[in-house]
């Protein structure tokens, strides 16, 4: 409003001093802004949006693809266990005695029964001898008191002596029979204290080092001499994650699921069987103790052993199987990209179970096409060549897809400057 004022104030004064060129201005100024003006930028911006409407889609992404199959698939538990052997003994002195000779080295394989070491035994030998002499003595104490009995029965029978008589003699035998009992007993014991002397493998296995040598003097019962290790059959011990505690009790009931050790180094495998899974879970690893039992005929498998635990937990039947580098993880979960007629069409799955390179999913059917390499580059809807799998992509080609972007870049450009 203030322009309108001083161009009229302008004219005003151009009048007085005789100017007639004013008016135009004045009309020009206050003449409004012609319609076909103000369409001009709308009509020039329009050719611009049809240009960016008609811009040509960007180059075609290089895929490999392969089909989803539909096949049974084992699932199976890997971890890593220990080799445990099914018994481990410590072979200790029962008396206090000293070591006269040793049948074993250490090392050495050993059955059951078979002799050890041996102790001095001459205090326990003269000790069953005793014993024995003992019993000599008393059974010729019972044989007096079984002739006083039998005189003592005759005088009764011709009213000789009184029934007391008898009475006395048979309870003399009866007392004679126990002391046999009792000396009986003491030779049993005296034995057995020698036998101690005679120290025998309780188990076949391996023998590890000697802790003692001729003339060394054992106490009872204190520190192992040796310890002898059994190793066929031998048992691994892993752990059971506590989701598959439920398929392994029932493997247990059918006899044991196969279990499979594998040796690091090719040191070979080995198969075995569930034999025992343990009675609680371990609220630290969410993981049970468990168990399985191999034979060990060549002794490959040596106690505190690390191997590679395999064990077929369960079977899906006719689970549909794709890749796992097809799996993509966003933000809305599990993807991937399925063709359909040259494009790419993203698809939400569900990996049920992983294994050896493979997954079993749901979303999708078998037969369907799914990208496994070059998905990092793909969007919903893009164009897809499929590119041969045994052929490496050519180094040159992101430079020719950029080449190839700009290029067309000038001809959006130029489209869209078009008025």
């Amino acid at each position: 409003m203030n322009h309108y004022f001083y161009s009229w104030a302008l004219c005003a004064l151009l009048a007085t001093l005789g100017s007639s060129g004013c008016s135009d201005k004045k009309s020009a100024d206050l003449a409004p802004s012609s319609p076909s003006a103000s369409a001009a930028a709308p009509a020039a911006s329009a050719p611009a949006s049809a240009a960016s409407a008609a811009a040509p889609p960007g180059p075609p992404v290089s895929v490999t693809t392969t089909k989803a199959e539909s096949r049974d698939m084992a699932v199976n538990l890997r971890t890593t266990g220990t080799v445990f052997p099914l018994a481990s003994v410590d072979i200790k002195a029962q008396t206090n005695s000293v070591v006269t000779k040793m049948h074993i080295n250490g090392g050495q394989f050993v059955r059951t029964g078979d002799l050890l070491f041996t102790l001095d035994g001459r205090a326990e030998e003269a000790n069953l001898a005793k014993a024995r002499a003992q019993l000599a003595k008393d059974q010729a104490s019972l044989a007096d008191t079984q002739r006083q009995l039998k005189r003592a029965q005759e005088l009764l029978a011709q009213n000789f002596v009184a029934k007391s008589a008898v009475d006395t003699a048979q309870a003399a035998v009866d007392a004679a029979s126990a002391t046999l009992l009792s000396d009986q007993a003491a030779i049993d014991a005296a034995k057995v204290a020698l036998s101690y002397t005679q120290i025998t493998s309780p188990l076949s296995g391996r023998a590890g080092a000697l802790s003692v040598s001729i003339g060394t003097a054992l106490q009872s019962n204190v520190s192992p001499i040796v310890t002898i290790t059994q190793l066929d059959p031998i048992a691994v011990t892993f752990n059971l994650p506590q989701r598959n505690l439920a398929q392994a009790i029932a493997a247990l009931k059918d006899g044991g699921a196969k279990v499979t050790a594998t040796l690091a180094d090719n040191g070979g495998s080995f198969e075995g069987r569930l034999y025992f899974v343990d009675n609680a879970v371990d609220a630290a690893s969410g993981t049970v103790r468990a168990r399985a039992k191999f034979d060990n005929k060549q002794g490959r498998l040596w106690p505190g052993a690390f191997v590679e635990i395999s064990q077929t937990m369960n079977t899906l039947k006719d689970a549909v199987l794709v890749p796992q580098a097809a799996l993509i993880q966003s933000a809305r979960g599990t993807i991937v990209y399925v063709v359909e007629d040259g494009k790419a069409v993203m698809r939400p799955v569900k990996q049920v179970a992983g294994q050896s390179g493979e997954a079993a999913i749901t979303g999708i059917a078998a037969g369907e096409s799914v990208v496994v390499d070059g998905k990092q580059n793909v969007r919903p809807g893009s164009s897809l060549v499929e590119r041969p799998k045994e052929a490496k992509p050519a180094a040159s080609a992101p430079a020719a897809s950029a080449a190839s972007a700009s290029a067309s870049a000038p001809a959006v450009a130029s489209s869209r400057s078009a008025p």
